[in-house]
């Protein structure tokens, strides 16, 4: 079949929607996750801990499909992405997922008890499911940038050289930390979005204030300490088959900001998070909600496509085979393969989109104590 898009097209284009979906899900399941970080700290009373939680209850497992789509859309249009960084980051994929696994059970069991260490213990088990991933997610990230310590053989086979407490590197960490800020602001922001007034929307507002400025502060740090970083295609092959064995690269320091300097427009990716913070910074101190939840949201879109500029080609670098670095160009499904995905995914995403939006249409208003005591309520 003649397929209407080029190759190099299609890879771009895939690119792109990788990156439209990892900022759904730090735009959706970030306000969870950033929810229960905060529970411990932000909740005080009992009473209080359920109106956060019942914040998120009816919405956390529809955003969770993010990390789910993004995971089926990396093994089908990014394969060999898709088994490097599982077999790199398996201890601390297994982790995260483990992590995560804790906030269901959280909310499920917590209140089913009227114990006071029962349901402390729910929190923080809440607390490191919503912490825990995000510090990792931006370890992971972290690493990324500086490449990680794989090579590949002549089979195509992945040589993995790291462990996992060498992801725990200061730049790794620096990132995570900004990871941590970003999405505690933006679950911070929503807290101050859906909590009725009272000492607990006033706290999250407090608590927002700060993250914002850590925001602002870890995320000027990593982009003096990123200027030192990146890798450049010595040999790319634009249109050529997936295979890095065919493809070169090399370590070059400041290679990540390279793609400022050819494309100028791609500064608006870290304007748009330095802004995002401020705004949200003002929205919180001035109590404009809805203002504070729009600047945490532009602030995680545009840290995470600040990442994705800078590295665009990379998806993977090696720091000790930069030649076998993973790239939009080298790394992909087939042309046909990317078609018919790129089909489906017209399709089915703006179903997905449309229902996501009524969902959030129907359960839209601010909780109060009064509503956990209504039957469903967490």
């Amino acid at each position: 079949m003649e397929i209407p898009f080029s190759y190099e097209t299609l890879r771009v284009m895939w690119w792109a929607l990788m990156g439209i979906i990892l900022i759904g899900f730090a735009i959706t399941d970030g306000f969870d996750m950033g929810v229960a970080g905060l529970l411990p700290f932000v909740a005080k009373t009992d009473a209080e801990r359920r109106v956060a939680i019942n914040t998120i209850g009816p919405v956390w497992e529809g955003n969770q499909v993010w990390l789910i789509l993004g995971g089926g859309a990396i093994f089908a249009a990014w394969p060999l992405v898709y088994a490097t960084a599982f077999s790199a980051l398996y201890l601390a994929m297994f982790v995260i997922l483990a992590s995560l696994i804790l906030r269901p059970v959280g909310f499920k069991y917590r209140s089913k008890r009227e114990d006071k260490r029962w349901r402390a213990f729910w929190d923080w088990a809440l607390f490191t499911g919503g912490f825990v991933p995000v510090l990792l997610f931006g370890v992971a990230v972290g690493n990324v940038l500086q490449g990680l310590p794989f090579r590949l053989d002549a089979d195509m086979r992945v040589h993995w050289e790291g462990f996992f407490f060498g992801l725990l590197n200061p730049f790794a960490l620096l990132c995570g930390l900004l990871s941590v800020s970003m999405l505690f602001l933006h679950g911070a922001a929503w807290l101050g979005l859906k909590v009725e007034a009272g000492p607990l929307r006033e706290r999250a507002r407090t608590y927002g204030q700060v993250f914002a400025i850590l925001s602002l502060i870890l995320f000027a740090i990593g982009g003096v300490w990123a200027s030192r970083l990146g890798y450049v295609a010595v040999t790319p092959d634009i249109a050529g088959p997936s295979n890095p064995l065919m493809t070169s690269a090399e370590a070059v320091p400041g290679g990540w900001f390279a793609n400022y300097g050819r494309y100028p427009w791609m500064a608006l990716a870290p304007i748009l998070g330095f802004v995002g913070a401020a705004i949200a910074f003002v929205g919180l101190r001035v109590r404009s909600d809805a203002l504070a939840f729009t600047g945490s949201k532009m602030s995680a879109v545009g840290i995470i496509a600040t990442v994705g500029v800078s590295m665009f080609p990379f998806i993977i670098p090696s720091s000790i085979d930069p030649s076998s670095s993973l790239t939009a160009w080298n790394a992909s499904s087939s042309h046909l393969t990317l078609f018919i995905m790129l089909v489906v995914t017209v399709v089915l995403l703006p179903i997905v989109l449309a229902y996501t939006a009524w969902a959030f249409k129907v359960m839209w208003g601010r909780v109060g104590e009064d509503d956990i005591h209504q039957p469903g309520a967490y």
